[in-house]
Formats: C-alpha cells, sequence, structure tokens
C-alpha cells in the first residue's frame, strides 16, 4: 500500500509566494475588518506561519470564523491541512486544524484533529478527547516566544505515530470489490489500520454556522486592497469623528470649568454680601451704645453743670486724683505721647502750607519722634507693671476665697 502523497490547500494556491503576500494582506488589514491580534506580534504570526509552510506544505494558512462555546464568533487565521505520521513503516496524514487564538504566539493555539466521514476518533486515547481537542506536552508547556508552530507540527507527528488518534470505520457489508478503496486498508487479522484521509476533506464538524469551525476560501489579493481601501476611508472617518468629538468634549469641558468658576463667585459674593450685613448689624449694634453713651454722658453733664459754676474754675490737672504713682507715671507718659503727635500733625500743615522750611520740619520731627519713642517705651513697660500687680492681686483674693 502506497500513502497518498499530502493534499493541496483547498481553495487557495499553493505557492510559497502567493501564501506569503495572502498572510500580508490579511495581517495588515486596519480597521473593522482587521484580525484581533496584537500589532506588536502580527509579524511574528506570519513568520510561524511561513516557516510552518516551508517545513510542512500539506498545512496551508486561511482564515475562517471561529465559534466559542459561549456563541461568540471571530475571525481567525488557521493552518489547515495534514500532519504525516510514520507508522509501521508507512507514512500516513492525519487532518488537523491549527487554530491561531487571539492571545497567540503568547499562549498556544489550539489544535484540532478533523476527521473524514469513513474515520472515527480514537476512544480514550491519551492525547486527543471525543471532540478532536489535541492536547499533547508540547502545547502544555507552550513558551513565549521560544515555542513555534514548526515544532509543534513535529510534535503532533511524533505522539501520532506512539498512538494514531484517528481509524477507518468497519465496513459491515463488505463490497464484492476485491480491491479496497484508497485510505484503508487491513491487515491479516482484520484489525483496522490508521485512516489515510482523501485529498478533499469534508466540513469539520467543529465548525460555525452548524456549531464548528469551518474553513473559508482564501481571499484575493485585489479584494483585500479593496477592503484595505475600505478600510483606511472608515479609520480616516472614524479619527474625524473622534477629533471632533473631543473637540467637543474640550469645548464642553471648558464651558464646565466656566460654569465652576461662575458658581464659585457666585458663592464668594454671596458670602461677601452676608459678611457686609453682618458687619452692618454689628455696626448698628455699635452705634445704638454709642448714643445710649452720649445721652447718658449729657445726662450726666447736665447734672453736674451746677455744681462746676458753684466750684468757679477748676484744673484740669487737678480734676482726677490718682491712685498710686505708677497711675501717675502712666498719665504723664500718655499726655506727652498725645501732645507729642498733635504737634507733629502741626508742624505737617504748616510744611503742607509753607510756614516753616523743610529743614527745620524734618530736625522738629527728629527730636519729637525720639522723645515720643521713649514716652511710649515707659508707657509700655508701666502697663506691664501694672497688669502684673494686678494679677498677683487677684491671685492672692483667689487664695483667700479658697481658705476661707
Amino acid at each position: 500500500m502506497t500513502p497518498p502523497t499530502p493534499a493541496a490547500a483547498i481553495h487557495s494556491p499553493s505557492s510559497p509566494q502567493y501564501t506569503q503576500q495572502f498572510l500580508s494582506n490579511v495581517l495588515s488589514q486596519r480597521g473593522p475588518s482587521s484580525l484581533p491580534y496584537s500589532e506588536d506580534v502580527k509579524w511574528l504570526i506570519r513568520q510561524h506561519l511561513v516557516s510552518l509552510i516551508d517545513t510542512c506544505p500539506s498545512l496551508q494558512p486561511r482564515t475562517a470564523t471561529f465559534t466559542y462555546n459561549d456563541g461568540r464568533t471571530v475571525n481567525l487565521l488557521q493552518a489547515n491541512g495534514t500532519v504525516p505520521m510514520v507508522y509501521l513503516d508507512a507514512t500516513y496524514n492525519i487532518p488537523v486544524i491549527i487554530w491561531l487564538l487571539e492571545s497567540y504566539p503568547r499562549q498556544s493555539p489550539l489544535v484540532f484533529v478533523n476527521p473524514t466521514r469513513n474515520m472515527v476518533i480514537k476512544d480514550s486515547h491519551p492525547f486527543v478527547n471525543s471532540s478532536g481537542i489535541v492536547s499533547i506536552p508540547y502545547l502544555k508547556n507552550w513558551v513565549y516566544p521560544s515555542s513555534n508552530l514548526v515544532e509543534l507540527a513535529r510534535n503532533l507527528s511524533h505522539f501520532f505515530s506512539r498512538d494514531p488518534p484517528l481509524y477507518t470505520k468497519r465496513n459491515p457489508n463488505p463490497s464484492p470489490n476485491p480491491h479496497p478503496p484508497p485510505g484503508t486498508s487491513f491487515s491479516n487479522s482484520g484489525s483496522t489500520r490508521p485512516a489515510i484521509p482523501p485529498r478533499v476533506y469534508p466540513p469539520s464538524p467543529y465548525g460555525s454556522g452548524s456549531g464548528g469551525v469551518v474553513g473559508r476560501k482564501m481571499d484575493d489579493p485585489s479584494e483585500v486592497d479593496k477592503k484595505n481601501a475600505i478600510d483606511e476611508l472608515m479609520l480616516k472617518l472614524h479619527s474625524d469623528i473622534e477629533g471632533l468629538g473631543k473637540a467637543r468634549e474640550s469645548d464642553m469641558e471648558g464651558l464646565f470649568n466656566a460654569q465652576g468658576v461662575l458658581r464659585r463667585r457666585e458663592e464668594e459674593l454671596r458670602k461677601g454680601v452676608k459678611e457686609m450685613l453682618d458687619e452692618k448689624e454689628g455696626l448698628e449694634q455699635q452705634l445704638l451704645m454709642v448714643l445710649m453713651n452720649a445721652d447718658v454722658l449729657e445726662g450726666w453733664v447736665r447734672d453736674n453743670e451746677t455744681k462746676v459754676k458753684k466750684i468757679g474754675n477748676v484744673d484740669v490737672d487737678e480734676a482726677f486724683e490718682l491712685c498710686d504713682r505708677l497711675s501717675k507715671q502712666m498719665l504723664d507718659c500718655t499726655a506727652s505721647d498725645l501732645a507729642m503727635e498733635d504737634v507733629i500733625y502741626s508742624l505737617d500743615k504748616a510744611i503742607q502750607d509753607g510756614a516753616i522750611p523743610f529743614d527745620q520740619y524734618l530736625r522738629n520731627v527728629r527730636l519729637l519722634s525720639r522723645e515720643q519713642f521713649i514716652h511710649r517705651a515707659t508707657a509700655s513697660k508701666v502697663k506691664a507693671v501694672q497688669m502684673q500687680a494686678q494679677v498677683s492681686h487677684m491671685a492672692s483674693r483667689l487664695s483667700q476665697y479658697t481658705l476661707s
């Protein structure tokens, strides 16, 4: 029995140049129809597929729709074809589909065996489950960026050779034709041999549309260019719309900021008006107190005016009797300070009117200011001594109340 020659990719030319052009076109697409791979790994994906085709020409890349278990669909790249294996000194081809998911190459691809109608998956296979999903150690130990599709194909061939995953179905009613059909052979004991796939494969049981993954025809380069042009126009349109939206958002943000500033100013104005109203109320209360005090003083003057007339002329300095020496010193310093303040004020008026020369004005102001400073310093010290004496007096009185 002679094993069949690996089949060419379905509906697509098998030349390496055409395949490379196809990969360049589909991986360079932009816009909504672009493949969902990261831009920084698209060139690496292309290199992986080109190397796979050079090593295993029976696998051809194409784009197809992949359906997840939750019903979500996405357009992905796949390598569809056969992987050679050696079993009992004969080479057979196992049909497989290698799906490059969105996370490829950082995560391993998803590999299915794709049996034809006259093939079945071996029960309890160590590396292929009943759904056709392949799980070999190379996929489990996938390491980015060292792992690649070429080594994956070699590992698939190695593990399939150890234990073929597909077998041809037994025919319960053998045909009288003494020559068995291609792809089926029987040993002397009647057991089945590993399946040899035909050149053209039927739709996979894992395709979309009917519930699984279905391969699609390779896109024509002219159609790809047309799609690229449309995608570029759509991308420009989206970019213009996005720029217009950002400009409008910027304007709206400016208006919101201006609104915030106006609201803060409104709050500040309301606060200022409230403070002014409070100040007005306080001034009105102070004015009322002044008027009341003025009435009290006027009443006191009226009551004591007759007494002054009886006494006659009274010296102002003798009208108040001071209780101690510090009070007399405080009164003298304060009177001298105010008198000098009045003299300086009179000198200011005189220099403004031109009554005295400027140098004489400066000389007098300097002398008066020095003497005024001395009186003010003396008054400050006297006040401090008086405060200390008052505090001591209050403390003595408090101690008396405490003892009593």
